[in-house]
């Protein structure tokens, strides 16, 4: 990879300190960690200050402040060093609850949840997959039925990766008719009313926190 003409100095400098970093906070303790069923939520802290987290953020919410898919793609080989798939899975599901507010938010939302996030002080989880059908997002059942100015959201979602230590779930909901073009996604911070979540136990990955999510009746501005 390193042969790439896309491949500069930023990208080597970057490797070398997720190597660093995934050699000295998390290689010598995924055993114990698997054996724990999760790791500390301390290593997110960890990870957001040597920039994990930023890859195609805004520089102003604490990002890098561009997409780029070298970076990203250094990020998911270190990680993969400590031989624990369920580290990377739950550790970076911001990479997947965050970017639909970068993309799709507004201003108030980006500004509540993305430097929290960056800095590895919030956790975001993205919640589509259900128990009746799983990743079949056109068909899901989870409704947000406007009332005033908020949403009620009914349903429940499974297999969420970091799904109870979340802060915030970008959750897909239907919102109009059937099909895709019914759904939409909604920000639900943790804890709302009505918002309850159990862990999965599971065959592997067992230190990835992984959950079912129940919404009855929760009201969400």
């Amino acid at each position: 990879m390193t042969d790439l003409p896309i491949y500069t100095e930023e990208h080597t400098m970057f490797r070398m300190i997720i190597r660093e970093f995934v050699a000295a906070e998390m290689t010598p303790y995924v055993n114990e960690w698997d054996e724990a069923e999760e790791f500390p939520r301390g290593l997110y802290r960890k990870t957001g200050a040597v920039g994990m987290f930023g890859i195609g953020f805004d520089a102003e919410y604490g990002g890098l402040g561009h997409h780029d898919a070298v970076l990203l793609t250094i990020l998911a080989e270190e990680v993969a060093r400590c031989a624990a798939g369920g580290v990377g899975a739950s550790l970076l599901s911001n990479y997947i609850g965050a970017p639909p507010i970068q993309n799709g938010g507004t201003d108030d939302v980006k500004g509540e949840i993305l430097p929290g996030m960056l800095s590895g002080d919030l956790i975001c989880a993205l919640a589509i997959t259900e128990p009746s059908g799983g990743s079949d997002v056109a068909n899901l059942r989870t409704t947000a039925v406007r009332d005033g100015d908020d949403y009620i959201v009914n349903g429940s979602k499974t297999f969420i990766t970091s799904g109870m230590r979340a802060d915030y779930v970008t959750t897909a909901v239907r919102t109009g008719g059937p099909g895709a073009s019914g759904v939409s996604l909604i920000v639900i911070p943790a804890p709302t009313p009505g918002f309850t979540r159990t862990p999965l136990k599971k065959m592997g990955w067992w230190c990835s926190d992984t959950a079912t999510l129940y919404f009855d009746d929760c009201r969400v501005p």
